[in-house]
C-alpha cells in the first residue's frame, strides 16, 4: 500500500511540474505586464512561501533551526532569485514559448553537476549533453533569440543556477518536508524584493485584470503547489527525473502561448526544440550509475 501511495504522489508530483510549470512562462510574461519582473517574482515567491510556513505551523510543524535556515537560503538563492529571477527578467523581451525551451537544458546541467557528487555521466548521458548542446546552438542562431546574446547567456545562467540548487539541495541542512520549500521561498523572495529595491522598482500605478490573476496562478499553482511537488520529487526520485518536468514544459508553453497570446514559433526554434528534447531525453533514461 505503502508503495502504491508513493507511487500516486510521485505521478500527481510530476504532473504538477508539467502542466503548471508549463503554463507559468505564460502566466509570468501576463503578470510583469503590470509588475516590474523582480518585484513579480520576489512578490510570488514570498507571499507563497509566507502562506505555506503558515498553514504548516499551524499543523504542527516546528520552526526550522539556524542551520536548516541556512541551507534552505543557499537553495532559494540559486532557485528563485538567480533561476526563476532571471527567467522573469528576460520574459520582457523573449516570448514565454522561448524561455521555456531554454530551460529544457535544465536535465543537461544537473548531469553535469552531478559528477560533483559521485555521479559521473556515462555514454548515453554524454551523448545527450552534447545533443542538447546543438539545440541551444541552434536557438541562438536564429528565431527570438538571433542576436540577442544577452538574453541567451541570461537563460543558460539561470538554467545552471537552477540546476547547482537541485543537486546542492540534497547535501545541504533542511527543513523537513514542506517546511523546506516554504523557507526557501520566503528567502529567496525577499532577496528578490531586495534586488527590486536597487533596480527602483516601484508598485504599480495601476494592475491589469490580467496581470492580477496571473500573480494568484503563480502564487498558488506556480509556488505554493508546484515548487512544492518539485522539491518532494527532489527528496524522492533522481535529480534528473525531478527535472524532467523540462521536457514536457516548453510543449506545454508553446501550446498555451499561441492559444492565449497568439506568440509566433519560427521553425528553427521548432528544431531546437526536437533537438534540446533527443538531448533531454537519452540524459532522463540512462541507467543510474551511482547513488546521489
Amino acid at each position: 500500500m505503502g508503495n502504491k501511495k508513493q507511487t500516486f504522489l510521485i505521478a500527481l508530483a510530476l504532473f504538477c511540474t508539467y502542466f503548471i510549470w508549463g503554463s507559468s512562462y505564460l502566466a509570468a510574461r501576463f503578470a510583469i505586464e503590470s509588475f516590474s519582473p523582480f518585484m513579480m517574482a520576489g512578490v510570488r515567491a514570498m507571499v507563497a512561501g509566507a502562506l505555506l510556513y503558515l498553514i504548516l505551523w499551524l499543523r504542527g510543524h516546528s520552526h526550522p533551526k539556524p542551520p536548516e535556515w541556512l541551507g534552505a537560503g543557499m537553495v532559494g538563492f540559486l532557485l528563485l532569485t538567480i533561476g526563476s529571477g532571471t527567467v522573469t527578467y528576460v520574459q520582457q523581451t523573449v516570448s514565454s514559448s522561448v524561455a521555456a525551451l531554454a530551460i529544457a537544458t535544465v536535465p543537461i546541467w544537473i548531469a553535469i553537476f552531478s559528477s560533483f557528487w559521485g555521479h559521473h555521466p556515462n555514454k548515453r548521458e554524454w551523448l545527450g549533453i552534447m545533443i542538447g548542446c546543438v539545440g541551444i546552438v541552434l536557438l541562438n542562431f536564429g528565431g527570438s533569440l538571433q542576436g540577442n546574446i544577452s538574453s541567451a547567456l541570461l537563460l543558460m545562467f539561470a538554467a545552471a543556477a537552477w540546476s547547482l540548487g537541485s543537486i546542492w539541495g540534497k547535501h545541504l541542512a533542511m527543513p523537513k518536508g514542506l517546511m523546506g520549500a516554504a523557507c526557501q521561498m520566503i528567502i529567496g523572495g525577499l532577496i528578490l524584493l531586495g534586488l527590486s529595491y536597487i533596480q527602483g522598482e516601484t508598485w504599480p500605478s495601476q494592475i491589469s485584470k490580467k496581470s492580477w490573476l496571473a500573480m494568484v496562478f503563480l502564487v498558488i499553482f506556480g509556488s505554493m503547489i508546484a515548487y512544492s511537488a518539485y522539491q518532494y520529487l527532489l527528496k524522492t526520485v533522481r535529480p534528473l527525473i525531478a527535472s524532467s518536468n523540462t521536457f514536457v514544459n516548453p510543449m506545454v508553453a508553446f501550446v498555451v502561448g499561441i492559444w492565449l497570446a497568439n506568440e509566433q514559433v519560427t521553425t528553427l526554434e521548432y528544431a531546437a526544440l526536437a533537438v534540446i528534447l533527443v538531448g533531454v531525453y537519452l540524459v532522463l533514461t540512462a541507467e543510474e550509475q551511482s547513488t546521489l
